[in-house]
């Protein structure tokens, strides 16, 4: 690893269940394997583990795959990842864990950051690590954890929600908008975009699972929200009124508006907001303009506007961000206990 004796990545576990999804299994060292600090060392070490001795774990997929270590890695962890398995058994069924699984989570660290992709998630609901908080899961699976877990609010709208040491995130792709959040949370916007960049995915998806829900599939010659929304990005500096919007697009402000919620899960209002924190973010992080300067190039018009959002978005104040994020090191945490959900 690194010479230095007072470095130590974070290190990210990922348990593999049988009848793991092999995309989303390799997500995690995807992601969490790109992040490097100014001195070129890797900000996280990423291994796999199993419920059993190491060896063979299924797939859903035509092959098994080898497992090099077993359930007393997950004592080692300050995050562990749980993907999406197709063979819960009493999990998914009865929302129990076997006395197998049960063993193993019992290895887990208190205080350890808990994260799950797709319906990874029935595994911290049955272990009672959602009990009277939010969480989230693939569409289709949504009311089914709800009737079996009542005591879990499950919010189907969102790709991921961030609920400060555990986080959960819905189906298959939307577990890479979680990793990279986790790394944006972890270490700032520019080492985030970078992974992104480095995996050619977007830095971060608008809207929620509410766009990727079978619908009827529209009219091909009805237009879209497209033109307007990167009309709003060039100009978040701007102020801009929702009418605004919906002439780059020739249509009225009630029929802009639903097709907007329609493309992207949430309201134009929600998503403006979205990105004007987003700015703000990347100007905190990578600018010593005032805070009176960043407040105006986001488009919030004053400190104290931006203040009350990026609290509200993030759970901190824009000071106590550019101090995590502007000390040079790649090495900063964001605060925990910070709840978000894309689409809220």
């Amino acid at each position: 690893m690194s010479s230095d004796p007072g470095f130590r990545p974070h290190r990210v576990v990922v348990l593999a269940l049988d009848g793991l999804l092999p995309f989303e299994l390799g997500i995690p060292h995807r992601i969490f394997g790109r992040p490097k600090d100014a001195r070129g060392r890797h900000l996280y070490e990423v291994v796999t583990c199993s419920v059993r001795p190491p060896g063979q774990v299924e797939t859903d997929a035509d092959f098994a795959v080898h497992v090099p270590h077993g359930p007393e890695a997950l004592a080692t962890a300050d995050t562990v990842v749980i993907p999406a398995s197709y063979e819960l058994g009493p999990v998914f069924e009865q929302g129990v864990l076997t006395p197998e699984l049960a063993a193993a989570l019992a290895r887990i660290r208190p205080g350890t950051r808990l994260a799950s992709i797709c319906t990874g998630v029935y595994v911290l609901a049955a272990a009672g690590y959602l009990d009277g908080r939010p969480a989230t899961t693939h569409w289709a699976e949504a009311e089914h954890l709800q009737r079996l877990f009542p005591q879990v609010k499950v919010d189907a709208n969102v790709l991921f929600i961030d609920d400060g040491d555990v986080l959960t995130s819905a189906g298959v792709a939307a577990g890479i908008d979680l990793c990279l959040h986790m790394v944006r949370r972890d270490h700032g916007t520019a080492v985030a975009n970078e992974v992104a960049r480095r995996t050619v995915v977007p830095p971060h998806r608008d809207g929620g699972q509410a766009q990727y829900i079978h619908r009827p599939v529209p009219d091909p010659q009805v237009a879209g929200t497209t033109t307007a929304r990167a009309w709003a990005l060039a100009r978040l500096h701007e102020p801009i009124q929702l009418r605004d919007m919906a002439e780059q697009e020739a249509m009225s402000v009630r029929t802009f508006t639903r097709r907007f919620r329609e493309e992207t899960g949430i309201s134009p209002g929600q998503w403006l907001t979205q990105q004007r924190v987003e700015r703000a973010r990347h100007l905190l992080e990578s600018t010593e303009l005032s805070m009176d300067q960043v407040a105006r190039d986001a488009g919030f018009g004053t400190a104290q506007s931006m203040r009350q959002h990026l609290q509200t978005a993030l759970g901190v104040t824009p000071t106590a961000y550019r101090r995590t994020f502007r000390t040079g090191t790649g090495e900063a945490h964001r605060p925990g206990g910070v709840g978000i959900g894309v689409g809220h």
